[in-house]
């Protein structure tokens, strides 16, 4: 989602790799999408954009952007979506970045947090599609695992230690249970089937496969003739992963097949390293090796470390999700000679109006998911610190009386269509600037943001004062720097709340948890 080459300093991703790639063009409106298009943001985009909409919206005419979390509907389809990737260590924080971001922001603002997670789980009926960036974790035991570490064998040590994927993304997808789930991030094609009622041991918890050097019979792998599309484990190499082995490599292309923060930690998950990890670096083969080079190494470079044994969330079963497999499917990266596109006909498992059946489907708000949203609209994403989890009946009945409000204010009001209000923000790519400016891009608040917020009548903790937003950029160091790994100092640097939208009632609805 880069909009111009300023939004490149707010993007992680070293500068010999810059591209101003052709988003640009979508976002200015040279060109347009030919289809309605979703997604979820991962580890290497235009941060500084995607923060303006934490709520979702539109980063170009018909180019959605979920959000940091989310639940839509697309005619009878309903779609989940989570964005970023897993990091043990920024997992409780809040959204804490602010720009100009600093070296390590450019890392962390991209880092799934555990609120947006906490508002996923409140969800108590089924979804028919899941997406997230970062693969839910241990999913790659649930397909040709084999095939996939001959490809990527740098995974294989990785999985066996419980540090591939994201926990948090494995807990939804736990929690929604969707007929499909889509991911990227790890840069093959690979397909897999969770089963709920046969794989009840094999999740996150004890007798994960090769969680003590235990693998799985193959046949139990492959048992998928369900499927009713093109993926069925065991089908020949090339067609599950990728790239084959005839694929001639790119040397402009960066190898970040990998999180490129180094090991993930694994606070939230309770695993038992392999007997026998897999070392594939020791610290003689780092010395002299700059530390943000290192830092875009894949995780299994780093020295391995014990997962810490922590109680996933406790989350019950609602009878209304009642699905009992998740077809999974990741992709390839968009570029010649792989495997990054599958058109696939999903049938939902979702319960729908008949008006959301009637052509032409439209892109609508989730009743349940904006009813969730007023209950956590007390708490404010960006400042510390994050109120812990009050359990998920202390949130049910906030989320039953918000329902109620949303029945009454926005669906009887015919007001859950998505409105197509895309604006520009930021101003449109300038070739003569280049792809290395020292100017910082700058903040800007989202008028859709804005228009959501009024919409639920909750505060906008993303509207900030003008001052507040010119204080930080003069007494940020140039864009130069972040390529030093050097963090500033200076604390929380003006993080100040937003000036909020106030609600019919006089006062905003939400408080500032700092």
């Amino acid at each position: 989602a880069v909009r111009n080459s300023y939004d490149l300093n707010a993007m992680s991703v070293p500068p010999k790799y810059r591209a101003i790639g052709d988003f640009h063009e979508y976002y200015s409106g040279t060109r347009v999408a030919p289809y309605l298009t979703l997604f979820v943001g991962g580890n290497h985009e235009a941060s500084n954009h995607l923060w303006e909409l934490y709520y979702g919206g539109w980063v170009a005419p018909n180019i959605y952007y979920l959000g940091a979390a989310n639940v839509v509907n697309f005619g009878p389809l309903r779609i989940a979506g989570l964005s970023g990737i897993w990091s043990g260590s920024d997992y409780r924080k809040p959204h804490s970045e602010r720009l100009p971001y600093d070296f390590n922001e450019l890392k962390s603002v991209y880092h799934q947090r555990e609120l947006d997670v906490r508002k996923l789980l409140q969800v108590r009926t089924q979804v028919d599609v899941g997406i997230s960036h970062d693969w839910p974790r241990k999913v790659e035991w649930q397909g040709d695992y084999e095939q996939l570490f001959r490809v990527k064998p740098f995974f294989e040590s990785d999985a066996k230690t419980g540090r591939l994927g994201s926990p948090a993304a494995r807990y939804v997808m736990e929690r929604l249970k969707p007929a499909w789930w889509f991911a990227a991030h790890l840069h093959c094609k690979f397909s897999a089937v969770v089963d709920y009622d046969r794989d009840t041991d094999n999740r996150l918890g004890k007798n994960s496969p090769g969680s003590a050097g235990i693998l799985p019979a193959n046949e139990d792998m492959r048992g998928v003739d369900e499927i009713k599309s093109e993926l069925k484990i065991g089908q020949p190499p090339e067609a599950d992963v990728l790239p084959s082995p005839e694929h001639v490599r790119n040397d402009d292309e960066i190898d970040l097949d990998m999180d490129d923060d180094g090991p993930h930690t694994s606070i939230p998950v309770m695993v038992t390293p392999a007997t026998n990890p897999v070392h594939q670096g020791d610290s003689t083969e780092m010395e002299g090796v700059p530390s943000d080079l290192r830092a875009q190494l894949p995780a299994s470079f780093a020295q391995p470390t014990q997962a810490v044994a922590a109680a996933a969330p406790r989350m019950s079963h609602p009878e209304a999700i009642s699905n009992h497999s998740t077809h999974f499917l990741a992709l390839d990266k968009c570029l010649p000679s792989r495997k990054f596109l599958q058109i696939l006909e999903v049938d939902t498992i979702s319960k729908s109006s008949s008006m959301a059946k009637k052509l032409p489907y439209r892109l609508t708000y989730d009743k349940e998911w904006l009813a969730i949203t007023r209950a956590f609209a007390s708490i404010n994403p960006l400042t510390s610190p994050i109120p812990p989890d009050g359990g998920e009946s202390h949130y049910q009945t906030l989320i039953e009386t918000e329902e109620a409000w949303v029945e009454k204010n926005l669906v009887e009001a015919n007001k859950m269509v998505i409105p197509e209000n895309f604006e520009l923000t930021a101003p449109i790519y300038d070739p003569g600037v280049g792809l290395h400016p020292r100017e910082h891009p700058r903040e800007y608040t989202n008028p859709q943001t804005v228009a959501f917020c009024k919409l639920l009548e909750i505060e906008n903790f993303f509207d900030y004062s003008e001052e507040d937003r010119e204080q930080i950029r003069l007494n940020a160091p140039s864009a130069d720097s972040n390529s030093s790994g050097g963090r500033r100092g200076g604390g929380g640097r003006g993080r100040g709340r937003g000036r909020g939208y106030r609600g019919r009632s006089g006062g905003p609805r939400g408080r500032d948890h700092r």
